[in-house]
């Protein structure tokens, strides 16, 4: 039986107050950081959120999930306001605090057609991010799912090499309002700045300019009806994943990591990134979790083991799997079929796809009600 909204509201509230900042001692409520509470018929739940520069990071994520707890809540939605730094003495206009961002404005008329989005990122290069977000991507698609995979690692966009497609973009519509057709390879629709260089050529631009052409993959691709768009990121915290969640409203992020305390480490400041501009952390991956010699059979931690278990449990994040170093998978990546496609019997290969299965879980669970 449906719950009458007041009867929402007044569990919100009960939940919210119970909601304590570790920093103040006092409830959210009543510290006064959520503020403009709004209930609609259909069990929404919207507000917004003051996190000062000084609160824990967890305190959004404990404050989403008490809502999303109460009975008759369907979705909650926290606009998350970050305080200005006061003006100084003399000085034109104002400014963040060092650290702080801009509060997070989606528009979501910008990808009316995507039912999901999740981005894929990492704290530092060189964890096999690309891989597991074409793997994610390959994997969904096997269900049935409509999958669309944008590639915004302008810098080092391996998406075309990795779904082996090497053709240009078709782009229609008249003048003024042209959009870009994506690829498709293995069921997945693709973009990536890769199809508009030249081979070996750089892409040297700016932050801005990244900015830009994140913007127009999204609003000036013909995507069409997608259940799930998957985002690769650049490694880092920087300008692709601020504007991302700027620009549209995420379902959440896979971070992925190394087992070495090197990796881990970078990804824990790039899960407070995200938990700071108020996008969900699905989970995370622990990529190159030991090697199985074929020939004597040893099993070999190269980058030691259970770094990414660990870390997800003291961050209290779902962990949704590890991928175990395979020759394979690097042999995916070099000729265009991802592992999860051209060996789904791998142990690599079935690690992705229950990543990805874990995955859409995790998503479908969000949105429902409570």
């Amino acid at each position: 039986m449906a719950v009458e909204r007041s009867e929402v509201a007044r569990r919100v509230r009960e939940a919210l107050a119970g909601v304590v900042n570790p920093r103040t001692q006092r409830d959210v409520v009543s510290g006064e950081q959520v503020q403009a509470l709004e209930v609609d018929d259909e069990g929404k739940v919207g507000f917004q959120f003051l996190l000062r520069a000084e609160d824990p990071g967890t305190l959004v994520r404990e404050t989403r999930a008490a809502v999303e707890a109460v009975e008759g809540v369907s979705k909650v939605k926290i606009n998350v306001q970050l305080p200005t730094a006061p003006q100084a003495q003399g000085q034109r206009g104002g400014g963040l605090k060092p650290g702080s961002v801009p509060a997070p404005t989606p528009d979501p008329q910008l990808v009316r057609g995507i039912e999901h989005i999740v981005a894929v990122s990492s704290g530092k290069g060189g964890v096999g991010k690309s891989t597991v977000a074409a793997n994610l991507a390959a994997a969904l698609a096997l269900g049935g799912r409509r999958i669309g995979l944008l590639d915004a690692d302008v810098y080092g966009p391996d998406i075309p090499l990795m779904f082996g497609e090497k053709r240009r973009p078709r782009v229609t519509g008249e003048r003024g309002s042209e959009r870009i057709v994506p690829l498709d390879a293995h069921g997945v629709r693709l973009m990536s700045l890769g199809f508009l260089l030249e081979e070996e050529q750089p892409a040297i631009m700016r932050g801005p300019l990244v900015s830009g052409i994140l913007k127009q993959f999204l609003e000036q691709v013909d995507w069409g009806e997608l259940d799930y768009l998957i985002v690769d990121l650049p490694p880092g915290t920087g300008d692709a994943q601020l504007s991302l969640v700027q620009t549209v409203e995420l379902d959440g992020a896979v971070l992925v990591t190394t087992p070495q305390e090197v990796s881990t480490g970078d990804v824990r400041r790039a899960v407070r990134m995200f938990e700071r501009v108020n996008a969900t952390v699905l989970g995370i991956v622990e990529n190159m979790s030991g090697f199985h010699c074929p020939h004597c059979g040893e099993s070999i931690d190269i980058f030691g083991r259970g770094g990414g278990r660990r870390m997800a449990e003291e961050m209290h994040l779902p962990f949704l799997g590890e991928v175990p170093l395979d020759v394979r998978v690097r042999e995916a990546g070099d000729t265009g079929t991802p592992t999860a496609i051209g060996a789904p019997d791998s142990p690599a290969g079935r690690a992705f796809i229950e990543i990805a299965e874990r995955v859409a879980t995790t998503v479908g669970s969000q949105l429902s009600p409570a």
